[in-house]
């Protein structure tokens, strides 16, 4: 599986110079696009788009400073001058002229390379199930994505919901699987990365039509992996976690691939402040090519 991503990095090495589908990226992988962008995505620590991006100002910083003009090295890969100046900025910190002053510093985005790690995290607890069709019935809003500590965005939404708001849409639920409060991610940004929005919901599942004072997802019947965290001191950090190793390691490391739709998170057992409690990750999942 790895000898394949990383036959898909060095096809990316091999083209910096000319447009990279990603669709051909995820035939290497033998994955759908969607499900190469996300665990990419997680693997290297940043988008897709991004690293083509920061690879091709890192190789254009050597060809300003060898003496080539700027125009030719911004048609070599692609952009427009001032297309060009504003990507190598984002990266360098400065402009492509001021590079070739004497005692510039330049950035290097190093190539990546994916490689087998033989001792994991962690064990990952997790099961595959089937469930049929429902709707996620509940508030939504739209936030930021924070990869990393407290989402102020989330907290002052869950602050605005009306006293009450969890208990009526429980009389809502009819989904076994799925019978307490939700709390749902979709609508990503195609590069997701920290900062992006996404659409969130707190909500539960039925396969009932919703009352329309209600905000509504339709998911179809899917297949989907759960994964499970216990935490009985930062329960927060530890379901923020268990999204970085489903990407990071379950992933590569089982025969299947997410696919587009919600991404769920149930909580139980958990103390008022969030120190303590038990969470479920269910991701919508097929089985690799």
């Amino acid at each position: 599986m790895l000898e394949r991503w990383n036959a898909a990095l060095d096809y990316i090495e091999n083209n910096l110079g000319r447009e990279i589908d990603a669709s051909e990226l995820a035939r290497i992988t033998l994955t759908s696009e969607y499900h190469f962008r996300r665990v990419f995505s997680a693997l290297a620590g940043l988008p897709l788009s991004h690293y083509i991006r920061e690879r091709r100002m890192t190789l254009a910083a050597a060809d300003i400073l060898d003496g080539r003009g700027v125009l030719d090295v911004a048609s070599k890969y692609g952009y427009t001058a001032d297309a060009f100046t504003r990507a190598f900025r984002d990266l360098h910190g400065i402009t492509p002229s001021r590079a070739r002053r004497p005692g510039a510093i330049l950035r290097s985005r190093q190539a990546v390379t994916f490689h087998l790690t033989i001792e994991g995290r962690s064990t990952m607890r997790y099961r595959i199930t089937e469930l049929p069709a429902f709707h996620v019935v509940g508030k939504s809003t739209r936030i930021p994505l924070k990869f990393h500590g407290e989402n102020t965005a989330m907290t002052d939404f869950h602050r605005s919901l009306d006293p009450g708001t969890g208990e009526r849409l429980r009389g809502l639920a009819d989904l076994p699987e799925l019978s307490d409060i939700l709390f749902v991610s979709d609508g990503f940004e195609p590069e997701r990365e920290d900062g992006s929005l996404f659409d969130y919901y707190f909500a539960v599942a039925t396969t009932s039509p919703a009352p329309p004072e209600w905000d509504t997802l339709t998911v179809p019947a899917s297949t989907w992996a759960v994964f499970e965290a216990r935490s009985d001191t930062a329960l927060a950090p530890a379901l923020q976690q268990l999204w970085a190793d489903a990407f990071s390691e379950w992933f590569p490391s089982n025969p299947y691939e997410i696919i587009p739709g919600p991404e769920i998170l149930t909580v139980t057992d958990a103390s008022p402040d969030w120190s303590s409690g038990t969470g479920e990750l269910w991701l919508p999942i097929q089985r690799s090519r």
